[in-house]
């Protein structure tokens, strides 16, 4: 059983290096990012206890090629499926 959990972490350890790699490397016709445009909203709570909403303009956001998070930036295939996000205050 030691062997299977420590053979899926290398495995993970592996895809993760790879991953990295494939960022940090300068490969000739390949850009490791992107751009997604966000729209940020800001729900603040009034006396009532109703929301009260501030939009935000759209605003475009580097992304990362990859998998996995790298060098400070979501990864593109995240934010484009989270292109609106809300800050509840």
């Amino acid at each position: 059983m030691k062997r299977v959990i420590l053979g899926i972490f290398g495995v993970l350890a592996l895809i993760y290096l790879g991953d990295y790699a494939s960022v940090r490397l300068r490969i000739p016709g390949r850009n490791p990012f992107g751009s997604v445009t966000v729209t940020i909203s800001y729900s603040v709570m009034k006396k009532d206890g109703k929301p009260d909403y501030y939009f935000q303009p759209p605003q475009v956001e580097t992304c990362v090629r990859s998998i996995f998070p790298h060098l400070g930036y979501a990864p593109c295939w995240y934010l484009k499926r989270h292109t609106n996000e809300q800050i509840n205050m």
